[in-house]
């Protein structure tokens, strides 16, 4: 018998180490843009002058900024002494000035001061850095078109530092966490990299950058190239090429460009996706007196918020489910799809989690309705009735679930617990789909028990905690209040055996009866 030799194509090893070293030398951009980003915040020195105050005029009442005046000529070399000096100066005039009044006063202060190498070449850091990083990213991303087969590769994730709760995934969810904290309890300590951005907010609003717009920036350039990062692991996938692609749109059009060209225009940036009770601000005194004052465009957007909300959500949650919007539109599933892919599978499938979610997530809803309700009440008797209540549960609600708990627990534990901790846990409007979702809905999961053979990658890749594999193994449909519909179950299945459909209602459970067994 003839034996063949079988070697591999030397073209395709040769590839496979261009690719090798074209992601190596992406990750070594990215990692260098990442720390210039991080280091920028102690490399400036700040002065202020009259033209400080003149800049913080749209931002800080005129008592505030009379009061400041003692400040002129002023040079710093520490942010902490600055912040410390500004402080101490407005204590002095303003004795009961409101913490929150007197952070908004520094971080524009603050920023407005900022002098040296950051404020002289502010494009040249934002080029080293966020768009340094950016770049390393894509390049490190690209090559996974290319440099393998189409399908899903898990190989090793349990076992990587990153992925398996290790020393880099803890890095990763303790400087996320850092983050969020500075961003929406003391924001002065950025300003530094608020700056950065400055170029990039003059050119889409014709305005200064404040933090939210750093976050909106950040956020999306990492919904589209973690995006990118998902089209190519999942290239095999029509529904997720497309489901991906429909993410990385809403993110960038209707969260982030349209609202900034809006406030360009002088009208009020809302995020057109952002349903009530996600938006719990929606029904606030404040925020109806902003859109009912901004002529027919802000009347427009107060209409549009009620029937997106009323009607909108119910309705299209009962002819696909949830997914629609958790899986194919929303901001915080956006960046959980993406960015937070990677960590799926830590997600927490035991009953006693499934107790507490259903306690925690219809608790969110309770409080975001009883505040919502005030606030409707306060604003059609002018505050006479439950003003102050109404104001005072939004602050908690704000702080405890708004900051708290969307953003630093739902992303910052990304690496501790999945990426679905915010959707599964408290989203309020994710609630109110499951409900419709469990009760009265055309969407399911099907499944081909006699195809099963309980590998179980179902259950670890479902990021909201279902143990998929026990309905596959009684050949029950899935119709679970919590699932989002975003289909890697069914994509990892090696046998085929889940399917995302819509249907009729009736006997969409499938139920099985298990026989005693004798």
């Amino acid at each position: 018998m003839k034996l063949i030799k079988i070697t591999h194509s030397s073209n395709h090893t040769n590839k496979n180490n261009h690719y090798v070293w074209i992601k190596a030398f992406g990750f070594l951009l990215f990692l260098s843009g990442v720390l210039i980003f991080i280091a920028s915040l102690f490399i400036s020195d700040y002065q202020i002058t009259s033209q400080t105050l003149r800049m913080s005029e749209q931002k800080v009442a005129a008592e505030h900024l009379q009061h400041l005046q003692v400040l002129i000529g002023k040079e710093y070399t520490s942010k902490s002494v600055a912040l410390a000096d500004i402080k101490a100066t407005l204590k002095r005039s303003e004795p009961d000035i409101k913490n929150y009044e007197l952070g908004v006063i520094q971080f524009w202060i603050l920023k407005n001061a900022v002098t040296g190498s950051l404020r002289k070449y502010t494009r040249l850091y934002l080029l080293l850095s966020l768009m340094l990083a950016t770049m390393g990213g894509l390049l490190y991303i690209i090559p996974h078109f290319f440099d393998n087969l189409p399908g899903i590769k898990n190989n090793n994730i349990w076992f990587s530092s990153t992925t398996g709760r290790g020393a880099i995934g803890i890095t990763i969810g303790s400087l996320l966490i850092v983050f969020y904290v500075l961003l929406y309890w003391f924001p002065q300590y950025i300003v530094n990299v608020v700056v950065l951005v400055d170029p990039v907010s003059y050119f889409i609003r014709n305005l200064p950058a404040d933090q939210w717009f750093l976050y909106g920036f950040l956020y999306t350039v990492t919904v589209f190239v973690m995006g990118l990062r998902m089209l190519a692991k999942y290239r095999h996938s029509r529904y997720h090429i497309v489901r991906t692609i429909s993410i990385m749109f809403f993110q960038t059009i209707f969260a982030f460009i349209l609202p900034s060209l809006m406030e360009r225009l002088s009208m009020p940036g809302l995020d057109l996706k952002n349903a009530w009770p996600l938006n719990y601000y929606f029904f606030a005194d404040w925020n109806i007196r902003n859109l009912l004052s901004s002529g027919n465009l802000g009347v427009f957007m107060f209409v549009w918020g009620i029937v997106l909300s009323i009607v909108l959500v119910p309705v299209l949650t009962y002819f696909f489910g949830k997914r629609w919007y958790c899986s194919w539109v929303c901001g915080c599933g956006g960046l959980a799809e993406t960015m937070g892919d990677p960590f799926r599978q830590l997600s927490n499938k035991s009953l006693r989690a499934w107790k507490v979610e259903r306690i925690s997530i219809y608790g969110v809803l309770v409080f975001a309705s009883v505040m919502t309700i005030l606030q409707i009440v306060s604003y059609s008797t002018n505050g006479t009735l439950f003003g102050g209540l109404s104001g005072a549960l939004n602050q908690v609600y704000s702080f405890l679930i708004g900051a708290a708990f969307a953003g630093v627990i739902g992303t910052g534990f990304y690496p501790f617990m999945g990426n679905r901790v915010w959707c599964r846990f408290g989203c309020p409007l994710a609630a109110i789909m499951g409900i419709v979702q469990r009760f009265k809905s055309r969407f399911r999961i099907t499944t081909n028990g006699g195809q099963c053979i309980s590998c179980g990658n179902c259950s670890t890749y479902c990021e909201m905690g279902i143990d998929v594999r026990a309905y596959a193994q009684r050949g029950e449909n899935i119709v679970r209040a919590s699932c989002v519909g975003c289909g890697v179950c069914a994509a990892v299945c090696p046998r085929g055996v889940l399917r995302l459909e819509n249907g009729p209602v009736a006997n969409r459970f499938n139920l099985v009866k298990l026989e005693p067994v004798n």
